[in-house]
């Protein structure tokens, strides 16, 4: 692989760095090991970036997230920008990259690993061999649309104001890329919206229906509310394969998944964007989880979901399936063996720090890739 591919470094904040850093030793063994070499780069997001240059993402470091193969970000947040304006707020660095990188497909894997099915609040049986895909809408919906905003209205009161608006091209290619993930896994979609009280999920429910008929009518298609999808996910999560939606219910369908596999820390997301002429698609991949400021600098944190992050940009950015498959089964078997991060503790485990769960990886890499 030419040395010419390149990733973006945002740690960020809280754990973000303490995370980033057992990615980088991966990526170190890549290189050693599997000729597998990235120019990187690394710039400042979130609180940081406040810190340092008095914006949530300077447009130096925008810029370069906007000429790189992929970017990688830890965490955004924390208490010590809690009283900040809204608009200036760490969070709106990561809103930022979303926007202008035009990342319109969020990827959340909810996999609920055999050695942690005991950490799910669902029976094991509801829970064990789950394997689902949510693909949220990222860059369009009640998030963004206009207008918005708080005004005073002449009896005093006050109203806040959010649009949810959708349009055809918006639906489409989110849906395209549901479908094409599906082709590669169970072949069924599950579109969510609320078709029987918001316009916008009328015609979201009509667009991805027209799609389906004209190109992907290979895969299955099922339409379902948002709030029955919710229900459903808890009820009988194994029922799904691929689900699409807006973001608005993407935001809360993929958090209710994300619990359901027993922990919140060892998921990961991708963020895509359209290829262009060149090939290239926009991508950013991050952790689901927080910035944890309790934990920050303590040697605590769960680096497991940055590390599967970074073996998503590894399937989906470099299309190295192999290596991605690597990185998941060492993950895979340091957890199989009994090794676990505080938050991941259950009964019979072995607690270790973030550096020694890195570690761990390592050696487990360097026995599967003989």
């Amino acid at each position: 692989m030419a040395a010419n591919k390149s990733i973006l470094f945002l740690p960020g904040d809280g754990i973000g760095p303490e995370a980033m850093t057992q990615v980088r030793r991966v990526i170190e063994w890549m290189g050693r090991e599997r000729s597998v070499s990235f120019d990187l780069d690394e710039d400042l997001v979130g609180g940081a970036a406040i810190d340092a240059h008095g914006v949530p993402l300077a447009d130096a470091t925008m810029e370069k997230a906007l000429n790189v193969d992929a970017v990688l970000l830890g965490a955004v947040g924390g208490p010590k920008w809690d009283d900040l304006p809204f608009e200036k707020k760490p969070e709106r660095g990561l809103l930022r990259l979303r926007k202008e990188m035009e990342l319109y497909a969020n990827l959340r894997p909810a996999l609920c690993f055999e050695a942690l099915v005991s950490a799910s609040s669902l029976k094991p049986e509801i829970v064990s061999g789950l394997d689902i895909m949510i693909v949220r809408e990222l860059t369009g919906g009640v998030y963004f649309g206009e207008p918005r905003g708080i005004e005073e209205l002449p009896d005093g009161q006050r109203r806040g104001i959010n649009t949810q608006v959708y349009t055809t091209n918006e639906i489409r290619r989110v849906g395209d890329v549901a479908f094409d993930l599906a082709r590669k896994r169970s072949g069924h979609v599950t579109s969510s919206e609320k078709a029987n009280v918001m316009e916008s999920g009328v015609l979201w429910r009509q667009e991805i229906t027209k799609l389906h008929q004209e190109k992907h009518s290979d895969i299955k298609l099922d339409h379902m509310y948002a709030d029955n999808a919710g229900m459903q996910l808890v009820r009988n999560p194994k029922q799904f394969d691929v689900i699409v939606t807006d973001n608005l219910f993407g935001d809360m369908l993929s958090d209710v998944a994300a619990m359901l596999t027993g922990s919140l820390g060892m998921l990961p997301s991708a963020s895509l964007g359209d290829v262009d002429a060149n090939g290239r698609r926009k991508a950013l991949y991050e952790p689901v989880h927080g910035s944890a400021p309790d934990i920050a600098g303590q040697d605590k944190a769960n680096p497991l979901a940055t590390l599967l992050s970074y073996a998503m940009a590894l399937r989906y950015t470099f299309d190295l399936a192999e290596e991605a498959d690597l990185v998941e089964q060492a993950v895979q078997n340091v957890l199989d063996s009994g090794i676990r991060t505080p938050d991941i503790m259950a009964e019979g485990t072995k607690a270790v720090s973030t550096s020694a769960m890195g570690d761990a990886v390592l050696a487990e890499l360097d026995r599967l890739n003989g």
